[in-house]
C-alpha cells in the first residue's frame, strides 16, 4: 500500500524525501498546550468547512495512528487528500503552513500509509495539502496549498 501512496504522489520537483514546499517548525500534538489544542480545533473545523464548500467531501477528522495524527482525511473527483491544518492568531511568526517541516511531513507520510491499508487504495489518487487559518480578529483567512510535498520512493 506504500508504493500506492508513493506512487500517487504529485508536483514539486523532489530534493530530497520531501520537498522543500512548506517549511519550518512544528509542534507534536502531546506537547501543546490546552489553548494550543482548542485554537487547534478551531482552525480544523474552519479548513474543514472551507473544504467542504469547495466541493471536497471529508472522509475523516482526526485519523490517529499511535501519537500521529492527520487532520483530515478529504475526496473529490477521485484525489484523496491527507490535510494538515495549521492554524495561528496572526502572523508574527510567519503563515501557518510555513510549520509543516520535513518532520511533520515524514509523519504525515507513515499516517497516510496506515490510513491507505485500512481503507484500501484502489485506483485512487493521493496527495498531501496543507491548509493555513490565520486568525485575524473576528474573522479568519484560509489558505490551501494542493500537493504542499511529495513523496518519493524509498524514503
Amino acid at each position: 500500500m506504500v508504493d500506492a501512496l508513493l506512487a500517487s504522489a504529485r508536483g514539486g520537483l523532489e530534493t530530497s524525501c520531501f520537498d522543500a514546499g512548506v517549511q519550518a517548525g512544528a509542534r507534536i500534538f502531546a506537547f501543546m498546550t490546552a489553548a494550543s489544542q482548542v485554537l487547534g480545533a478551531e482552525g480544523e473545523r474552519i479548513a474543514a468547512e472551507w473544504l467542504v464548500e469547495r466541493g471536497w467531501r471529508i472522509l475523516e477528522r482526526r485519523f490517529r495512528n499511535g501519537h500521529r495524527d492527520l487532520d483530515l482525511v478529504a475526496e473529490r473527483s477521485g484525489v484523496v487528500a491527507f490535510v494538515e491544518v495549521k492554524t495561528r492568531r496572526g502572523s508574527d511568526f510567519g503563515h501557518p503552513v510555513e510549520a509543516v517541516n520535513w518532520r511533520k511531513q515524514r509523519e504525515l507520510t507513515r499516517s497516510a500509509s496506515v490510513w491507505i491499508a485500512r481503507h484500501g487504495g484502489g485506483e485512487q489518487l493521493f496527495r498531501f495539502d496543507v491548509v493555513g487559518v490565520l486568525i485575524e480578529g473576528s474573522g479568519a483567512r484560509v489558505r490551501h496549498i494542493e500537493n504542499a510535498f511529495s513523496v518519493r520512493s524509498g524514503c
